[in-house]
């Protein structure tokens, strides 16, 4: 073994034996299948910083630069240390530009060959069934206000997207690789693969319709293995990055039908231009919470609580499994999340095992990190100062935007909730360990209680001999007062050792059960599931999809024609129209039922409201009339018996 390993916290390690790291991360390294229309691909992120030039932006101040283009080296970027640099003082942010817009000659050129090129190597994408269709009316007006203030906020221009798509063909004509970043680690009783893809460009938005467009993108994977004493390794879980997901619901075990494999390798579906991973291929519903709506975000999610708990209204739940769905219609969702569909059909080019095109020998990130991951903690792309950060680049694999180290660097076991799973192998005597630590617990709880046991008799005698002397009657309270401590104190003993009983006969059910070669449920971690769109949710009438794209413009009409028409009923006539309008998206939405339902149950829930406001005080009266005979009738009763 290697003496330099370094540790990057307490209980995480890089695996030190380079070939072995190469030869596994080989082993299982991931199918990637993307879809039609998809123009940027995983590389080397040697040919993309040849290509940039190194910036930095003050407040205030026109941004500089620090390293022109084709004078940028990763071993120059790996020199420069933006801690040294001041990275944090006076508020310096330090980027990467990688090109510049086409103008709209060059533009026209590209867009006219790039048709031509799609159409030849049946590289077209088709949107299908647009994504406003698939969701509902609230959720269309926030997305047309985001839309709007994409006008004055938005810096990545598709100008941008096409410029970025010329270089990165050129660069791939010279080296027509497909390369992926690897990184084994050691953490706990894990062994962590971690598979780091870069793209030149993440075009989601001028693309696919998508949130947001920016310069350079980092996405991952991590696949992780049991060890047994002679080394040799199991794959027991994957976990794929997507978007905000985090946790347990980042991960499937080896053997879930839902994590597709090709022998040893398992697929991901990369989403077109965001290049998010998934796990079966499909078009996803996902949603975009602005930061100043996150706490609006929160308060409705309270609210649709009440409303399943409480009123038991729609609660999604998945009768197979259950898990709580995520979409538009599922607990994930809100009225204040703008909607985007990622589409990961898996239709377009291949890379890895089985498909037409094979990965290149890896980049190895090898003892920790190299010096280009360490030391430059800036973006890299383009810093666009987007109040929503969604257009600024992201930062390296080592960091996030604001510095920090990226929890799936330093705890990659964590990051997908597996630090409280222990592999398969161990988890006979983690089971085992439970128990014997279960049961001297209760050994100690049972000495414990008799000891206390015996002084509460003692002292209930005590108590007793003192309360029949009046003139002791000071001491008797407080004996009576150590008295229900002590009892308090019993009773919370006595409780302990019930409940330990209980977990003790599940510990060794479970234990009989791995015994047998059982485990525990495949999915039974999985709380917020993100599953494609069905082709029934998919499939949409035309005068449907036609209504998804006119209903907001109908809405503002309908404001502006009651302001100049009927301005002394606008109250009304913007109670008719949303009313109407709900109706009506309802109808094509196939929801008309719960819509009336719900609509039924509000105003049932306004009405209330308005009686007990407009007459609380007689309210009151006969509140009080009738917990008076209340109580005299019981009394009546008692007297009698």
């Amino acid at each position: 073994m290697s003496s330099q390993t370094t540790v990057t916290n307490s209980d995480t390690a890089v695996s030190e034996a380079p070939d072995q790291d190469l030869a596994l991360l080989q082993r299982f390294e991931p199918v990637l299948r993307f879809t039609r229309g998809e123009h940027f691909f995983p590389c080397d992120v040697n040919d993309y910083v040849a290509c940039c030039s190194l910036w930095r932006q003050l407040p205030g101040r026109e941004a500089e630069c620090l390293i022109p283009t084709r004078e940028l080296t990763l071993e120059k970027l790996g020199a420069f240390s933006t801690v040294e640099q001041g990275h944090s003082r006076q508020g310096a942010v330090y980027f990467l530009k990688f090109v510049d817009p086409l103008n709209m000659v060059e533009m026209a050129t590209h867009t006219r060959q790039q048709r031509a090129v799609d159409k030849q190597t049946q590289n077209v994408f088709q949107p299908g069934p647009g994504r406003l269709a698939r969701v509902g009316y609230f959720s269309r007006l926030v997305d047309a206000a985001f839309s709007l203030a994409l006008l004055v906020r938005g810096r990545v221009s598709g100008d941008t997207s096409a410029a970025a798509s010329i270089v990165y063909e050129q660069t791939h004509a010279q080296r027509p690789h497909f390369r992926y970043h690897g990184r084994v680690v050691r953490q706990g009783d894990w062994l962590v693969l971690q598979y780091w893809f870069f793209y030149y460009f993440n075009n989601w938005r001028s693309g696919f319709f998508g949130a947001n467009d920016h310069e350079a993108d980092w996405e991952m994977i991590c696949i992780y293995l049991s060890e047994d004493e002679q080394n040799n390794v199991t794959p027991e879980w994957a976990a794929y990055a997507s978007h905000d997901y985090a946790g347990d619901d980042l991960r499937r075990h080896w053997d879930d039908p839902e994590l597709q494999r090709v022998g040893e390798h398992p697929v991901v579906y990369p989403g077109a231009g965001s290049h998010a991973s998934y796990y079966t291929p499909g078009e996803y519903v996902t949603e975009l919470t602005l930061p100043f709506l996150r706490p609006i975000v929160r308060l409705a999610d309270r609210l649709k609580h009440i409303w399943r708990t409480k009123f038991r209204q729609y609660t999604h739940i998945n009768e197979d499994d259950g898990e709580t769905a995520h979409g538009p219609e599922g607990e994930g969702f809100s009225i204040f999340q703008i909607p985007f569909v990622d589409y990961a059909r898996g239709d377009g080019l291949g890379i890895g095992l089985g498909e037409n095109n094979q990965w290149f020998a890896p980049v190895v990130l090898r003892d920790d990190a190299p010096a280009w991951a360490v030391n430059y903690r800036g973006l890299w792309g383009l810093y666009t100062q987007d109040p929503f950060s969604g257009e600024d680049a992201p930062a390296g694999p080592m960091y996030d935007r604001d510095g920090s180290v990226r929890r799936v660097w330093y705890d990659p076991v964590g990051w997908s909730g597996l630090d409280k799973v222990p592999p398969d192998n161990k988890a006979l005597g983690v089971v085992q360990g439970q128990i014997e630590r279960l049961e001297a617990e209760q050994q100690k709880l049972h000495e414990t209680t008799a000891v206390k046991n015996e002084l509460l008799c003692g002292l209930g005698v005590e108590v007793q001999a003192v309360a029949s002397h009046r003139d002791l009657r000071t001491l008797a309270r407080e004996y009576e007062e150590e008295l229900d401590a002590l009892t308090q104190e019993l009773n919370q003993l006595r409780e302990r050792a019930a409940h330990n009983d209980m977990v003790l006969r599940a510990l060794h059910d479970q234990a009989r059960r791995l015994k047998q070669g059982q485990r525990p449920p495949l999915r039974d971690h999985i709380k917020r599931a993100h599953r494609p769109t069905t082709s029934a949710e998919i499939k949409t009438s035309r005068i449907a999809e036609v209504w998804a794209a006119a209903s907001i413009a109908v809405l503002l009409l309908g404001i502006v024609l009651l302001i100049f028409f009927a301005r002394d009923f606008i109250l009304v006539g913007m109670i008719s129209i949303v009313f109407t309008v709900s109706l009506i998206e309802a109808t094509f939405r196939r929801r008309l039922i719960n819509f009336l339902n719900n609509t039924a149950v509000f105003l049932a829930i306004v009405a209330s409201l308005i009686l007990l406001y407009e007459f609380l005080l007689q309210w009151l009266v006969i509140g009080v009339i009738f917990a008076g005979l209340y109580i005299l009738i019981i009394n009546i009763r008692e007297l009698r018996a």
